[in-house]
């Protein structure tokens, strides 16, 4: 047996994969993840943490679910993200697809949560994922490149999101950030730059 075939049966390769997309607004993150998840199976699951309040955002949820056509199953949770997440699992689904981890600390905040109570609820997302039974892409927006808040909320917020970050990261098998309408592979080294379609640009 070759030790290529070793590696292809050990349990670490077949470890379901959690990939991390983060980027600022508009930036071709969730083009991205998209194809990320297309990638890993057939059978997808779109976690969507969105609610629509109001009609704009209701024509954005509409759009979106449309582009992604029925190659997903939405699942709408704004709060209970990582209930959801662990009830799937293989062979039922290949990918979660969950878009996006801002959107559902923002609904955490809206609904009076303190930050204390924010932050064990990122650590029961983080322990969800450490026991994934499928592939994991989770789509995040940087918050902490501008101005300081002037709320104390949105000093919260974007202090959670930074925290979320830090815990997540460091649990991905992959990670990749969008930056001026491109994506960067930060992990697994070396550093690539990648179209949000997919392609490779170093090819």
């Amino acid at each position: 047996m070759t030790a290529r075939r070793r590696l292809s049966r050990s349990p670490r390769a077949a470890r379901p994969r959690f990939v991390l997309v983060g980027g600022g607004a508009r930036s071709g993150k969730s083009r991205f993840a998209l194809e990320t998840a297309r990638r890993l199976g057939r059978r997808r699951v779109f976690l969507a943490t969105a609610e629509a309040l109001d009609d704009e955002m209701r024509v954005r949820i509409a759009r979106h679910r449309d582009e992604r056509g029925a190659a997903f199953t939405t699942v709408e949770q704004p709060l209970a993200v990582p209930e959801a997440l662990a009830t799937f699992a293989a062979p039922k689904t290949d990918v979660v697809l969950i878009d996006c981890l801002t959107l559902w600390l923002s609904n955490l905040l809206m609904r009076d949560e303190t930050a204390a109570t924010a932050l064990a609820r990122i650590d029961d997302l983080v322990a969800a994922i450490v026991r994934r039974r499928c592939h994991v892409v989770l789509v995040s927006n940087e918050v902490g490149l501008g101005l300081v808040p002037e709320t104390p909320l949105g000093r919260t917020f974007r202090d959670l999101c930074g925290h979320a970050h830090q815990r997540l990261a460091g649990e991905a098998d992959a990670l990749y950030v969008a930056l001026m309408g491109q994506i960067i592979r930060l992990r697994p080294a070396p550093l690539k730059l990648f179209h949000p379609d997919g392609r490779d640009r170093l090819r």
